[in-house]
């Protein structure tokens, strides 16, 4: 037989927290969720929906059009708002409604696919009581619906092997409904590590596989604050098919990390997810796919590398958190701050950081971590931003840093911080040393590995900066601050007279981030010593746009560095600066 298919608007509903809803009430559960669900029929009836089928927390429906599907989703929200007014919150029963136009194939009266499964990723992220829709539905109902969506980007969602792009109902269009009560007294920052899977079961990559686990349990409790499941009670996991929210839920934690690994042939593939544990959303994915080389190198890599990207991502999740606290502590304060200077290195982005760390000392002046936020924010932003406060900042930064070290002399962020303040204050080597010492506590610490590079620049050593530069993109290779770190093997470049490399490093940096001037300036200078006067020139214009007003003679009379090595190789700065018409 001939197969079917068709396209169609796909719907995906959920019940959130519905495992621990029938674990307090099933009876009264099961009749509220048949309620509902009678309540919305008519609904979806009145625009040619289709029930495809049920199950226990949710409902899989179709519609020939994705107006009608859209439309349908935010009435059926609106219709929960109404009928959840006067239930108490932690007896609610709340939707996330996912919508994906796609081709679908017909079995009977089923319907299967990659239609399907993005509409049913999309409700697996989308926040209580709101709807998601694909890029793909976005399309059709444009101008054509009633109600405004807000763009999310591209989002990589479990099992589809291309990433979707998302866009969220606007706020106003369905009134907020208040979500169920994570698991009772769950720690911030609480974790559990599966036991990844060993997808083919080669004895060999067993112990690579199991590797993987403990080492990245290990360096996961090195986060300030986290709480890890032990790698003994992780184990008992093993082989076993778990149930993400019951799993969340006896061992009291808020996250849970799931992976696995595949050999094929020459090459390693490992795919990780970070999943909610209350909800059961995907909230992070990453995949390594590398050749096979020597396993214990892999092994270090990937967990290296995971551990840095995991801390910003369940920071980032515990800052969506505090978004929604009526009364959020000096903690949720802190955590708002991270994410806003995860999110990159520009003027705004660190000054909203500031007031949150401003707002949570001013709850908790003892915020130790927040005193190291704001100090950090003050030395990078008095470097890179060229605030008139200049020097206020790198003085409130010390204060703020020194304060923090002598409360946490194990703060490995901290000294991290202090490395970079050093550096940009002309105390190379005692940036070098805090450094080292970051690194002592973290040996995962990308941040740190670019501040030795730096350092060693400062020193009149531009021939070492690279390989810290390539260890630290090693270990954070999509870091929010790699453009500093680009851009330093740049300047390192120029000063060994290397134009032509210097130029490729550049670039690199201002296409990751256009605000930091100094990459800018170092790039026309190159330009200028390579004869490509037009173009630098222009570089020269794009760097006084950021910082109008730089001259030579302010730059000279204020070097990065008074070593001497480093004074005499950054003449030939001033003087490409001068071939490309800086203002002197």
């Amino acid at each position: 037989m001939a197969e079917k298919r068709r396209l169609v608007a796909i719907m995906a509903i959920d019940v959130v927290g519905y495992s621990r809803l029938m674990g307090e009430d099933e009876a009264g559960t099961a009749r509220a969720v048949r309620e509902h669900r009678a309540a919305a029929e008519p609904i979806v009836a009145g625009r040619a929906g289709r029930i495809v089928k049920t199950m226990g927390d949710g409902l899989l429906l179709e519609f020939p059009s994705v107006v009608d599907a859209v439309e349908c989703a935010i009435a059926i929200q609106k219709l929960m708002a109404a009928r959840n007014a006067d239930i108490p919150e932690e007896r609610r029963i709340v939707y996330r409604i996912g919508v994906n136009l796609g081709d679908v194939l017909i079995e009977g009266d089923d319907v299967l696919g990659e239609g399907v499964n993005i509409a049913a990723r999309l409700e697996g992220i989308c926040e209580p009581g709101a709807v998601l829709i694909s890029g793909s539905a976005h399309e059709h109902v444009r101008g054509r619906v009633a109600a405004e969506f807000v763009d999310l980007g591209e989002k990589a969602l479990k099992n589809i092997a291309r990433p979707v792009r998302v866009f969220a109902l606007g706020a106003g269009a369905a009134p907020p409904i208040a979500p169920a009560k994570p698991a009772a007294g769950a720690p911030r920052l609480s974790l559990l590590v599966l036991p990844f899977a060993n997808i083919g079961g080669d004895l060999e990559q067993e112990y690579f596989v199991d590797g993987v686990t403990e080492s990245l349990t290990t360096d996961l409790s090195r986060i300030r604050g986290s709480f890890v499941i032990a790698r003994n009670t992780a184990f008992t996991y093993k082989g076993k098919a778990v149930d993400l929210k019951q799993v969340g839920r006896e061992l009291n934690v808020r996250y849970v990390l799931e992976g696995s690994v595949q050999r094929g042939g020459s090459r390693m593939r490992v795919n990780v997810q970070l999943i909610d544990a209350e909800s059961g959303s995907h909230l992070w994915a990453e995949r390594f796919d590398k050749p096979v080389a020597d396993l214990f190198d892999m092994q270090d890599e990937i967990v290296a590398r995971l551990a840095n990207a995991l801390e910003a991502q369940i920071s980032a999740a515990e800052a969506r958190r505090a978004e929604g606290a009526q009364n959020p502590d000096a903690t949720d304060l802190y955590f708002q701050g991270i994410a806003w200077m995860n999110k990159g290195a520009t003027p705004d982005n660190f000054a909203r950081a500031h007031g949150f760390f401003e707002r949570a000392l001013e709850i908790d002046p003892g915020n130790f971590e927040a005193v190291v936020g704001r100090g950090f924010v003050d030395a990078w932003s008095g470097e890179m931003f060229g605030p008139v406060d200049r020097l206020a900042r790198f003085a409130s930064a010390e204060a703020d840093l020194t304060k923090a070290l002598s409360l946490t002399p194990g703060n490995a962020a901290a000294h991290a911080a202090m490395g970079f303040l050093c550096n940009v204050t002309d105390r190379a080597e005692s940036g070098i040393a805090q450094f080292e010492r970051a690194l002592a506590l973290n040996r995962n610490l990308a941040t740190a590995h670019f501040g030795v590079g730096l350092a060693k620049y400062c020193l009149g050593r531009p021939e070492e900066t690279e390989a810290h530069v390539r260890e630290a993109l090693r270990l954070s290779p999509h870091d929010t601050s790699a453009f500093i770190w680009l851009a330093g093997v740049g300047f390192a470049q120029f000063n060994l007279g290397k134009d032509e490399e210097a130029i490729a490093w550049l670039r690199r940096s201002i296409e990751t981030n256009r605000n930091y001037s100094v990459a800018h300036f170092f790039h026309a200078a190159a330009l200028a010593h390579l004869g490509r006067m037009e173009e630098a020139r222009a570089a020269v214009e794009s760097a006084l746009s950021f910082d109008p007003g730089f001259t030579i003679g302010r730059r000279r009379a204020n070097p990065f560095s008074s070593n001497p090595a480093y004074l005499k190789q950054i003449e030939r700065h001033y003087a490409g600066l001068r071939m490309a018409g800086a203002p002197e």
